[in-house]
């Protein structure tokens, strides 16, 4: 790994190669010490080229791509408006970039609804919301540019035009896509308040293993990334812990499998915040990981053989986590019309709770 070195807008910063792209690093000077985050890497890395905007890298705090420390050793800060001091060190990995801009393909959508400013899609598991290293095409975003015509391209962000909200790749259900900037904006605006305006609702189904207790509840446990393995989330002490953000989940037990001990329940799970991978990071916190989870349910896979056959044959078909998003309720960004949209499950998860039944 060869240094590139450079100075850029005042700044001393070290740019490296590293595994998977491009690692700067740089030290906060005494009349930068107390700026947000976002907006002193944004100034810091003004001078490359291409420089990332602060939009990018916000999404570079949040993805957990910015540590502080020594470079090898820092860690990981999630917090875009976390307040530099003076003296520490920031490094940003900015990873490999795929191609410049997404391009059109023909991806089957199920389109449960379209007008001139939304869409509204039934995804389904396996499908990626936007591209990302690891996944440069094949997503929603390549399959919405071909339906939507070249108009669709840039509105909000290149690489995700039109993304209010994701979904995990494995997580099937429903999804509302702006056609427009107005759109865009306004229902960033809902989803940011979160339904606690009354305008947003979205609701889960998902299949756990065992039963909470009680069978009605709430989740309120802040989440971060983690500090050893920036692809999973964790579950902190409080919002002031570092890069930590407020999650709160509401559950219902619908129904319970297996006699006289429950091995399996179905939740319908409520949104009051949308964080990452939430909902599977609370039920895994709570002691009950959602069927299928290979990441915050694989400590619990031998539970498995304590279902019938059926019921093991129907798990390993499903290949993917138990959830889906069935339920979303939000204000029309152009008529302010209540639009309620509902998903059957997928026949992969109707076939697993028909199993289950014979428990």
């Amino acid at each position: 790994m060869a240094p590139l070195g450079s100075l850029l807008s005042g700044m001393s910063l070290s740019t490296l190669k590293v595994t998977g792209g491009t690692r700067h690093t740089v030290c906060v000077s005494e009349e930068d010490a107390g700026a947000r985050l976002d907006r002193y890497l944004a100034t810091a890395l003004e001078a490359l080229n291409p420089a990332p905007s602060r939009s990018r890298i916000r999404t570079l705090i949040e993805e957990g791509h910015v540590t502080r420390g020594a470079p090898n050793e820092g860690r990981t800060i999630g917090e875009v408006a976390y307040r530099v001091k003076q003296d520490e060190t920031y490094s940003v990995t900015l990873p490999t970039p795929g191609p410049a801009t997404p391009q059109p393909e023909n991806i089957p959508l199920t389109i449960m609804h379209e007008d001139a400013q939304i869409i509204v899609i039934d995804k389904p598991a396996g499908l990626v919301v936007h591209p990302a290293p690891g996944a440069p095409d094949g997503t929603l975003v390549n399959a919405l540019l071909a339906h939507c015509g070249p108009d669709f391209t840039g509105i909000g962000d290149e690489l995700r035009p039109g993304i209010v909200h994701r979904l995990d790749k494995e997580t099937s259900g429903i999804m509302v896509v702006a056609k427009t900037e107005a759109a865009l904006k306004i229902l960033q605006e809902q989803f940011a308040i979160h339904g606690r305006d009354g305008r947003l609702e979205r609701a889960y189904t998902a299949l756990v293993w065992g039963k909470p207790h009680p069978s009605k509840g709430t989740i309120n446990a802040p989440l971060a990334r983690s500090r050893h393995n920036r692809l999973k989330i964790t579950v902190t002490r409080s919002v002031e812990a570092q890069g930590a953000r407020e999650a709160i989940t509401h559950y219902k037990v619908a129904r319970s499998f297996g006699e006289p001990e429950p091995l399996v329940s179905q939740l319908t799970c409520h949104l009051e915040t949308g964080r990452t991978h939430q909902i599977r990071v609370h039920m895994s916190h709570l002691g009950h990981p959602i069927l299928g989870d290979p990441v915050y349910g694989a400590a619990h896979k031998n539970r498995s053989v304590k279902l019938s056959e059926v019921g093991r044959s129907a798990l390993n078909m499903l290949g993917r986590q138990a959830l889906h998003a069935h339920l979303l309720g939000f204000e029309h960004p152009e008529t302010g019309e209540k639009l309620r949209f509902e998903s059957p499950l997928p026949q992969e998860l109707a076939d697993l709770l028909s199993a289950l039944e014979s428990l």
